[in-house]
């Protein structure tokens, strides 16, 4: 009896492990993902911004003996290259639509949006444009973080390009991305 009742009890287990594979797989093939672009503006500031840290580098390492005191020179020859190398992890990959997020896929994690509450999605381009960045980054590797516009009042950003931006609005709370396809990231969210 034993031997049955443990053959029923792998056969159940067997059924609910192919079941969680089904919903794996489905889940996987209702994904749509979308890439992030650099767009010009982009390009330009990342590679300023690697410029100038190589510069400082080199620099720092020259001037070494004429940085005082001695102990601070470590510092000054290795922060700018610190600060960007901290910079590289939250560059924008790409988004991926799920059924219920979107998903900002990181160099190495991907941040989740709950589409919980979103209310609007609308492809508008250039939606950044004449807004203030309160905190975050303007342009090393991503334009990420808090900014102010008067059109968009308080909002986050996950952008790349800022020519192919997506406003998505939930509730109280605005968020601006950038996938290669605004149009169709829009109409896929089937709002």
């Amino acid at each position: 009896m034993d031997t049955i009742h443990s053959t029923d009890d792998y056969l159940q287990k067997d059924v609910q492990r192919n079941i969680k594979i089904r919903q794996l797989v489905h889940s996987k093939k209702s994904m749509k993902t979308y890439r992030a672009p650099w767009g010009k503006p982009l390009i330009i500031s990342s590679g300023i911004v690697a410029a100038l840290v190589g510069a400082c580098v080199i620099a720092a390492t020259t001037m070494r003996p004429f940085i005082t005191p001695g102990i601070l020179a470590p510092f000054v020859q290795w922060l700018p290259l610190v600060i960007v190398l901290g910079c590289l992890p939250f560059m924008i990959r790409g988004y991926t639509i799920t059924e219920d997020a979107i998903l900002i896929r990181r160099l190495f994690w991907s941040t989740r949006l709950t589409r919980t509450g979103l209310t609007s999605a609308q492809a508008l381009p250039k939606a950044m444009k004449g807004s203030l960045r309160t905190c975050g980054n303007g342009g090393a590797f991503s334009f990420t973080g808090w900014y102010w516009s008067k059109s968009l009042g308080a909002y986050r950003a996950y952008v790349t390009d800022l020519d192919r931006t997506v406003v998505l609005h939930f509730g109280k709370r605005t968020v601006v991305i950038s996938p290669d396809e605004p149009e169709e990231f829009v109409t896929q969210l089937n709002l």
